[in-house]
């Protein structure tokens, strides 16, 4: 396995930059090669269903090269934020053209961003983790990281988990419920952090207070340096970049259960837990996070390494065509839950 078909994730920023190049409907382009291009190349490329042997996973996960990807893509996105707010500060654009470039560089910001954050900040070492959060300031979601890995790894799939949507719940259900209850738990998780040292919730080192003010404090130097017009159009691509991290976040757990052994404790989470796909492109430009279910039984793994299990439920086709189907409830239940049906009767019959 070679590194370098992961250099097409940054396909999407510079798709933001030459969609105002070219200018006009042309701000549209990022969306476009999202939701459209990538989705029906995804049918063309199909899919990859194999793993390589243990050992050869053992010497991929040291392959620096692979890294090296993921880091660049922290200054490139550092910089298409503050190239975003020059433009919006000092071009004329009519309020079709600011939609569109405000909605291509969330796109890139989360979409390919926090994906990026995600494999980041999963890991022990500190410069690493660093990274990440540069990564979710920039789109205002910092308390992400802190939720997602004492919250959502401890009780995805159980109704505990705020990120894991319920049988029935329709995409514009789940986001409110998964954004308001994950800002509370990262605020639950600090507080009770800060109470085992001693120390007072309204205190320096409160982690959630710095995730709050670091987005303000850098969309106003933003601002202060570029023009007014900067703070609306960083928080309006913070907005856009979180929801598709959400919708995301929606169909990795759609209706998953973990089996309840006894009140409030719950079985070990395994690879039935998390919906995978394998569309071998879209592996390419959200660095494997599709093979979600193993990143759940195995959450240091690096991303060139996670495997496909054909033990998980598999979705029908890549994460841009579900998010896609995801906003028409009507047509997520006529697929998802024939579907979902299914897997529930092989588990059942797997336990006789």
């Amino acid at each position: 396995m070679k590194p370098w078909p992961y250099l097409l994730a940054f396909i999407v920023p510079l798709s933001a930059v030459v969609g105002h190049w070219w200018g006009g409907v042309f701000h549209f382009l990022t969306p476009v090669i999202a939701f459209v291009i990538i989705p029906l190349l995804d049918l063309v490329a199909g899919v990859e269903g194999n793993n390589l042997p243990p050992a050869e996973l053992e010497k991929l996960a040291e392959k620096m090269s692979f890294r090296v990807i993921t880091f660049l893509y922290v200054p490139v996105q550092v910089g298409l934020v503050l190239w975003g707010g020059y433009v919006v500060t000092h071009a004329v654009l009519t309020p079709v053209e600011w939609l569109g470039l405000v909605v291509s560089v969330g796109i890139a910001t989360g979409g390919i961003g926090i994906t990026v954050a995600h494999e980041l900040f999963h890991k022990k070492n500190a410069f690493e983790k660093a990274l990440g959060h540069v990564l979710l300031l920039t789109v205002s979601y910092m308390h992400f990281a802190l939720e997602h890995l004492i919250g959502h790894h401890v009780n995805v799939a159980t109704p505990r988990d705020p990120a894991t949507a319920r049988l029935g719940e329709s995409v514009y259900a789940f986001y409110p419920r998964t954004v308001i209850n994950s800002w509370r738990n990262a605020w639950d998780f600090e507080r009770r952090r800060l109470q085992r040292m001693g120390m007072p919730l309204w205190s320096r080192r409160n982690r959630m207070l710095w995730f709050a003010a670091l987005p303000v404090l850098f969309a106003v130097l933003l601002g202060g340096i570029l023009g007014w017009q900067a703070v609306p159009y960083f928080f309006a691509q913070s907005v856009v970049g979180f929801t598709l991290l959400e919708i995301v976040n929606y169909l990795e757990h759609y209706g998953l259960q973990r089996r309840e052994l006894a009140p409030g404790r719950y079985e070990r989470v395994n690879m039935t837990h998390a919906w995978n796909a394998d569309q071998r492109l879209t592996n390419y430009f959200l660095f494997k996070l599709q093979r979600h279910a193993d990143h759940h039984v195995h959450p240091q793994r690096r991303y060139q390494t996670l495997r496909h299990c054909d033990e998980s439920p598999q979705l029908p086709t890549g994460y841009a065509g579900m998010m896609l189907l995801a906003l028409v409830p009507p047509l997520w239940r006529a697929v998802m839950h024939p579907r979902l049906a299914a897997f529930q009767r092989q588990q059942a019959q797997a336990v006789r």
